[in-house]
This record gives C-alpha cells, structure tokens and sequence, in this order.
C-alpha cells in the first residue's frame, strides 16, 4: 500500500506543527530580546529569575498577568508549552489565546534567594510590581477584566514600574493557523465550556467564577464583532425557519423525489 504523502509514523518523536512553532517563537523572544541591565550589559530578557509577565491575545487585550521568583523563561514556558500549571489546567488560560508576551524584570534582586536577608524586601518588590501591573493592564483592557483568577495582594512598599520588554511569539504559520476569527470564537467556546464544567463539578471560590464571566464577555464580544464585521442582521436570510432546502424534483403531492 503506497505511503500517504506527507504522513506520519506513531513513531514520530516530532512534535505536531503548531506546537513546534510556539516552542521555537518562545526560545528567540526569550533568547535574542535583550534587556539592559543596570550594570550597563544587555542580559537575554528570558534570563532574569525575579519579575511580573504578562500575556496579550491577537487583539493586543491583555489577559493573564503573572508573577515568577525563578527563571522567567521557564515559567512562562510552562504556562504556554506543557500545561503545568493551575491555569491552564482549571481552563483559566489558553495558550492558544497568547500572541505576546511583555516582561518586567527585578535585576537588582538576581542574587537573593529564598534564604537570603534581603528576601522579603525582594518579594515585597515583586508583589508591588505585580499588582502595579495587573491594574494598570485591567484599567487598560476593554472588557476592564483579566482572567486571573486572583487579585494580586495590595502592594506594601511604593515603586514605580520598571522598562519592560514587549514582543511576539507567533510565527507567521501559526497566525495563519489560529489567527483567523471564528477559529478563535471556536476555541473561546470550547474554554467557556471546560470552565463551565469545572465549577460545575467541583467547589469552586468566587475567582474562578468570574473568569467565567470574563471569558464569556470575551466570546460574546468576538462573535458579535464577527458578525458585525459580515454584514449583520442586513444579510440575515430570510424564510421558514424549518424549511428543508431540498432541491430534488418534486412529485405530484410536492414531495421530493432523491435523484
């Protein structure tokens, strides 16, 4: 039996397409996008432990903001590439949703660790920045919402926001794969459902429902913008709502006769 062109073996160890292609648009923006660190050297942005990320949709809307006391790169990756984490696994994120990424990062708290004096000076720093960034991207967003399921703690040391670095992890195939817009509705819709039934089956706290109420504002938005973008109801049809569409000849009682 001849091969199928293009096919392949259960014994592939390549990754699927879409997969492959984030992995590698994450590795370059956390590799050859350089920070300028304050000791006057350019450090790759992905190599910083302490700092606050965010993720952004093909929109530009942000929707998840995070925090990592470890490798920025790696905790990002995890979040994007092997769903290892509470909120991809509680269907509060979608990697699939994530077109940017932007980093703020700590580099003046690189060599504290977490038995080191000045460690609660540090993590105060990163919980300020992170609730510095959570309000100011949800004040910015248009549905005045981000899917993280919880509030950053209020802030209890005063800072002002750091340089950050902004950039894309999708690759032009990747865009041409789920960048289209009813793509996008169909996979916002699965999510709304997954989460849907996560709070159905478990006992859930007041967060969770919300990003409920925040991805479903989020589907709703996209497919009215969608039809909208159409033509809406102008071109809506018109007829019986249980008219069958049957274009077969017709016998003398009207009933359709299969060809």
């Amino acid at each position: 039996m001849a091969k199928l062109p293009n096919s392949t073996t259960d014994s592939t160890k390549t990754p699927p397409l879409e997969t492959d292609e984030l992995r590698k648009a994450i590795r370059k923006f956390f590799r050859e996008t350089l920070y300028d660190d304050p000791s006057g050297e350019k450090r790759p942005v992905g190599s910083y432990r302490w700092g606050v990320y965010a993720f952004y949709d093909y929109d530009g809307e942000p929707i998840y903001v995070g925090q990592t006391k470890e490798k920025v790169s790696g905790r990002v990756g995890r979040h994007l590439t092997n769903q290892r984490t509470d909120a991809v696994a509680m269907s509060v994120l979608d990697p699939f949703e994530v077109a940017e990424i932007q980093v703020w990062p700590l580099p003046q708290f690189e060599a504290v660790g977490s038995k080191h004096s000045d460690f609660k000076t540090a993590n105060a720093h990163l919980n300020a920045l992170e609730h510095l960034v959570f309000t100011r991207l949800r004040n910015e967003s248009k549905f005045k919402a981000i899917l993280n399921e919880k509030d950053p703690p209020a802030p209890t040391v005063e800072i002002t926001e750091p340089p950050s670095m902004r950039g894309s992890i999708v690759s032009d195939r990747i865009q041409e794969l789920r960048g289209h817009p009813d793509t996008r509705l169909a996979r916002r819709a699965l999510i709304v459902s997954k989460l849907s039934q996560v709070i159905s089956e478990r006992e859930v706290k007041m967060g969770l429902r919300r990003v409920l109420v925040t991805q479903t504002r989020r589907m709703n938005w996209l497919a009215e913008r969608r039809f909208e973008k159409l033509g809406g109801e102008s071109l809506v049809e018109e007829g019986a709502e249980d008219e069958e569409d049957t274009k077969g000849d017709l016998d003398g009682d009207g009933t359709a006769i299969p060809h």
